[in-house]
């Protein structure tokens, strides 16, 4: 595995979130709906909580090979995402404008902007676009009118009225309890498509996050598709977000 798999592997962990009841299955006519309308319900189905913190089995699936690891992932929303993986060998904390990252299996270091996200996904995401993924938003914030319909029976589909000439982003909401079936976003130049879907949802506090999401990111002739799980959650409870950067370690360049 490239050293390159493995860090999107370890950025693609913050993906994941939080168990709970099951959200029953909803079935039923889906409701002609303007497209401010189904935005500002996606809206008001946002988590709030101050700090989450899970383990995680995440399932990796690259061409031909396959492994599976548990993850411990820490959140204080609005403020830091921290990874803790493979027995403390490799340490992640993000904030909103600052990435961070050791690993003490290769004996390497990155500390700098989101300039790195951008190199290993391929997609220019800030901290809020990256909470979003992690709990069933949209990939980016938008307002109604810049937003338009595709017809589509099996819920409500969204996209951008005018396309970024080398970015398409497409969104599918849940037409019965607002929060997202599916997302991608495709780089056309770059030849790059991160889809995420979200396979369920679960109650927790009143909360509607999710349990199990898969994600695949093509990039030419790469394919690679993680797969969630969670295995335990709490919220709003007082977590520590540990870490220190290693003394004579190498910085990761790219």
């Amino acid at each position: 595995m490239s050293r390159k798999f493995s860090y999107i592997i370890i950025i693609i962990l913050i993906f994941g979130c939080a168990p709970g009841k099951n959200l029953t299955s909803t079935v039923g006519e889906i409701p002609e709906m303007r497209t401010k309308q189904i935005l500002k319900k996606h809206i008001k189905q946002h988590a709030k909580f101050n700090t989450l913190q899970s383990k995680l089995k995440i399932e990796l699936f690259q061409n031909s090979k396959a492994q599976s690891n548990n993850v411990t992932l820490r959140m204080e929303r609005g403020k830091t995402i921290w990874i803790n993986a493979f027995l403390n060998m490799i340490r992640v904390k993000i904030t909103p404008d600052r990435v961070q990252m050791y690993n003490k299996i290769d004996k390497t270091y990155f500390d700098g902007d989101f300039s790195l996200i951008k190199e290993l996904l391929g997609f220019d995401l800030d901290f809020s676009n990256l909470e979003n993924l992690l709990l069933g938003d949209t990939f980016f914030k938008h307002k109604s009118s810049s937003l338009k319909q595709v017809k589509d029976y099996s819920g409500y589909t969204l996209k951008p009225h005018k396309l970024d000439p080398g970015l398409n982003v497409l969104y599918k909401i849940n037409p019965f309890y607002f929060k997202m079936n599916t997302q991608e976003i495709s780089h056309f130049k770059e030849e790059i498509n991160l889809k995420v879907k979200y396979e369920d949802f679960q109650e927790i506090n009143q909360q509607l996050i999710p349990s199990k999401i898969t994600i695949t990111i093509n990039e030419k002739q790469n394919n690679t598709l993680i797969k969630l799980n969670l295995k335990s959650v709490s919220l709003n409870q007082s977590i520590r977000f540990p870490f220190k950067l290693p003394k004579a370690y190498k910085p990761l360049n790219f």
